[in-house]
């Protein structure tokens, strides 16, 4: 299935519009994405709650690790760096957290707010290996700015 990226973003801006709390806004994106293709295992959100420490926001798929540290997993590392994580076979990603044995590949993006600020990541985790390229990042980058950032 090839992601129509451009029906996904209109679709979550039109049930987003004029909404501002964060949680809703999570839950309604962690749903959209999540059905939106059978290579979405596990989609949601972890929010910065402490200095250093991710924990578990609204979801999609079977349950998630409660806390994160900075320091540990393929979402510390996005959370640590700001930088999107790719990672096509977590096996070979150093720390990487197992929440869930049949995850094999996973892409973790920082959520901004409007000052630019890591509030939370967003983390999508696949049951297949190498199920993300850097198209999904960005196109998935630009749904959440449009939302989160605004």
């Amino acid at each position: 299935m090839t992601l129509d990226y451009n029906t996904l973003a209109k679709t979550i801006a039109a049930l987003t519009e004029g909404e501002t709390d964060e949680i809703a806004l999570m839950a309604t994106v962690a749903c959209e994405v999540h059905h939106s293709d059978t290579r979405f295992d596990w989609t949601g959100f972890y929010r910065v709650t402490a200095p250093g420490t991710l924990k578990i926001g609204p979801y999609q798929g079977g349950h998630g690790c409660l806390v994160i540290p900075f320091s540990r997993g393929v979402c510390g590392a996005a959370a640590r760096t700001g930088e999107p994580q790719l990672v096509p076979d977590v096996e070979t990603f150093p720390g990487h957290i197992a929440c869930a044995t049949s995850t094999r590949s996973e892409l973790v993006l920082p959520v901004r707010n409007a000052q630019g600020e890591i509030f939370a990541v967003f983390d999508i985790d696949s049951d297949q290996p190498d199920a993300f390229c850097q198209g999904d990042a960005e196109k998935l980058g630009a749904i959440l700015n449009a939302v989160f950032a605004r």
